[in-house]
C-alpha cells in the first residue's frame, strides 16, 4: 500500500478522530484538521502530536474551519506546502440538531447547511484543483443512512443537510471521474454510543414553539425517540467500523473502490434505498450515452 497525504475535516472527535488515527496507523500521513487547535481544541491537538511521538505515525492537527472559506484555503495551502499533494480528502466535518422541525429558525437550518454542504464545497474550491493537476485523488464522503433508510423524528435539520450533501457527493463523482478522480461515500447508521453526536447537539431557537410541542402530544417526544432508538442499538455496535471501512477504501487499488460502503449495525435499510437509488442514476446516464461517467478514468 502506498503511502497517502490525507486530509480529514471535523477530526478533533467522533467519526474523524477515530478515522485519522486508524489512518496513521496504517502508514499515512493525515493532516486532521479542526475549529481552534489554539483554544478549545488545544488538547486534541497536543494529543495527536503525543500519538505520532508515542507511536511513530504521521498525524498532524491543523486548523481548519469549513465555515470559512480564508480559514480553508490556509490550511490547504499550508498542507501543500509541506507534503506537495493531497491524495485523498475525507469530508467528515458534520453538526447535529435535535427537537420539533417548526421550532427551529430558518437561521439554524441555513447554519446545518453551511457546515454540513457548504463546508464540503469550501473544502472541494481548495483542494480539487490540485487534485486535477494531478489526474488523480480520492473523496471520501461521510454520508448518512438516514438520506434512504429508515429515520427517527426531531433531527430534520441534520438529515436534510445530509441528504444535500449526499446528493452533492453523487454528482460530484460524475464531474470528476474523467479527472480521474475516485468518489467512496461512507454510510453509517444510527449509533448513539461512541460519538458525540447527541452530546453536542444544538437544540431549537424557538423556545416557545418548542414548549408548545412540549405542552402538547409531544410531551416528551425527544426522549422517547432516543429511547427507541437507542434499543434497536446492538450492544456491540463499533464505531470503528466506520474508521475501519475507510482505511480499507483507502489502501485499495484505483478502480476498485466500492461507490458506496454500509457500515449499520441497526439495518435501517439504507442499503437498499440506496442501491436502487443509485441503479436508476445509473440507467439514466447508460440512457443518455454517459456511461464512462459511473468509472473513473485512468489518466496516470
Amino acid at each position: 500500500m502506498s503511502k497517502k497525504i490525507i486530509l480529514i475535516t471535523g477530526a478533533s472527535s467522533g467519526f474523524g478522530r477515530l478515522t485519522a488515527e486508524a489512518l496513521a496507523k496504517a502508514g499515512h500521513t493525515v493532516y486532521a484538521s479542526m475549529r481552534d487547535i489554539a483554544g478549545r481544541n488545544a488538547t486534541n491537538a497536543a494529543e495527536m502530536a503525543e500519538m505520532s511521538a508515542r507511536d511513530g505515525v504521521d498525524l498532524r492537527a491543523v486548523e481548519l474551519d469549513v465555515q470559512s472559506e480564508p480559514s480553508t484555503d490556509a490550511a490547504v495551502a499550508k498542507i501543500i506546502a509541506e507534503s506537495g499533494r493531497i491524495d485523498v480528502l475525507v469530508h467528515n466535518a458534520g453538526h447535529m440538531m435535535f427537537g420539533p422541525a417548526e421550532a427551529f429558525t430558518p437561521e439554524q437550518f441555513a447554519q446545518q447547511y453551511d457546515v454540513n454542504v457548504l463546508g464540503t464545497q469550501r473544502v472541494n474550491r481548495a483542494v480539487l484543483p490540485h487534485m486535477r493537476a494531478a489526474k488523480q485523488g480520492l473523496l471520501v464522503w461521510v454520508s448518512s443512512s438516514s438520506s434512504a433508510g429508515g429515520t427517527p423524528p426531531y433531527l430534520s435539520p441534520y438529515f436534510a443537510a445530509k441528504a444535500a450533501m449526499d446528493a452533492l457527493a453523487v454528482q460530484y463523482a460524475r464531474e470528476l471521474s474523467r479527472w480521474g478522480i475516485e468518489t467512496s461515500i461512507i454510510v453509517p447508521g444510527a449509533f448513539t454510543k461512541g460519538t458525540n453526536h447527541f452530546l453536542h447537539s444544538g437544540r431549537p431557537a424557538d423556545e416557545a414553539r418548542l414548549a408548545e410541542y412540549e405542552a402538547g402530544p409531544y410531551a416528551g417526544f425527544g426522549e422517547q425517540v432516543q429511547n427507541a432508538f437507542a434499543e434497536i442499538v446492538p450492544d456491540d455496535a463499533d464505531v470503528t467500523g466506520v474508521a475501519d471501512g475507510i482505511v480499507d477504501i483507502v489502501g485499495m487499488e484505483f478502480g476498485t473502490r466500492p461507490f458506496r460502503f454500509h457500515y449499520d449495525p441497526t439495518q435501517d435499510g439504507a442499503d437498499v434505498g440506496f442501491t436502487v437509488l443509485d441503479r436508476l442514476r445509473a440507467e439514466m446516464l447508460h440512457r443518455v450515452g454517459l456511461s464512462d461517467l459511473l468509472k473513473p478514468a485512468r489518466l496516470v
